[in-house]
């Protein structure tokens, strides 16, 4: 993946509007984290109902672009498949159980991607 990074110039609220988006997409991570832990054989599709059910409840989450947190989603889910591929490796020591995000910054967007860029 290409990753271009540079710094923007931009007015307080278009700063808001980026924190916002990277808070949310936090939130749905984390969220999508503690359903995984709470529940045994959560396949990518039950991710996706819980997803809707996010949107359904929280109306801040369905304010964001469907592109951001199913990009979230996306992440949460490869953290969960490389958890257990090392685990049927029998990888001695850590085998990279998934962390809670807490000091995200960035966000996947389509706004960033039509900019060159595929994170914000």
């Amino acid at each position: 993946m290409l990753v271009y990074e540079f710094k923007v110039k931009g007015k307080p609220t278009q700063y808001q509007a980026i924190d916002q988006a990277i808070w949310i997409a936090q939130f749905v991570a984390n969220k999508c984290w503690r359903y995984w832990m709470d529940n045994n054989r959560v396949s990518r599709g039950d991710l996706y109902r819980y997803n809707r059910q996010l949107r359904a409840e929280f109306p801040f989450v369905a304010a964001l672009n469907s592109h951001a947190y199913q990009a979230s989603l996306e992440l949460c889910w490869s953290g969960m498949a490389r958890f257990y591929d090392n685990c049927k490796k029998q990888i001695s020591g850590n085998k990279g159980f998934p962390k809670f995000r807490k000091h995200s910054r960035s966000v996947d967007t389509p706004e960033a991607t039509r900019l060159g860029s595929p994170t914000l």
